[in-house]
C-alpha cells in the first residue's frame, strides 16, 4: 500500500488509479471493514489524527478531484467528500523521498512525465492538501527502498 504524501497531480495514470484503489482499502481498514492491513505503517498518520475517517475521506477527495481533472471515472459515492486542509504534518525528508521514489517508477513507466518532473526544485514539491510540511527526515513509518 502506498498512500502518497506528494500531490496526486504528479502521478501517472497507473499511479493515480492505484492510489484511488489503495486509498479506498485504507478507508475500509479505518472503518474496520476488512481484516488485512490493520497495522500497515502508511495508515499511522491517519490513525493518529483525531478523526481518522475525516482525514482519509479528505485525502481521497483530493485524489478524486485529480481524477476528475483527468476525466477519470472514480466513484465519488465511495467516499464522504470533504476538503480539509493542513491537518497532518509530513516531513520534508519524506516528501523528497517519495518524489524520488516516484521518479524511479516514472523513468520506467512514463518517460514523458518523468522528463516533465525530473527538474522540479525539491523545495517546491506540492503535497496532498491534507498535509502540511515540517522540517525533518524520512518518517519513521516509511519502509525504505534504496
Amino acid at each position: 500500500m502506498r498512500l502518497w504524501s506528494i500531490s496526486p497531480e504528479y502521478l501517472d495514470k497507473s499511479g493515480l488509479v492505484a492510489l484511488w484503489r489503495e486509498g479506498l482499502l485504507a478507508k475500509a481498514v479505518l472503518e474496520n471493514k476488512t481484516r488485512g492491513y490493520k497495522n500497515h505503517p502508511q495508515l499511522l498518520r491517519f490513525k493518529n489524527y483525531i478523526e481518522p475517517l475525516d482525514a482519509i475521506n479528505s485525502y481521497l477527495s483530493y485524489v478524486f478531484l485529480e481524477g476528475e481533472r483527468r476525466n477519470y471515472r472514480f466513484d465519488k459515492s465511495k467516499i464522504e467528500f470533504k476538503l480539509i486542509q493542513n491537518i497532518i504534518s509530513i516531513s520534508k525528508g519524506q516528501i523528497i523521498y517519495e518524489f524520488d521514489h516516484l521518479l524511479k517508477k516514472l523513468r520506467i513507466r512514463d518517460t514523458t512525465l518523468y522528463n516533465d518532473l525530473v527538474n522540479i526544485n525539491l523545495t517546491k514539491i506540492k503535497v496532498n492538501p491534507i498535509f502540511f510540511i515540517v522540517d525533518g527526515e524520512i518518517e519513521s513509518w516509511e519502509k525504505l527502498k534504496f
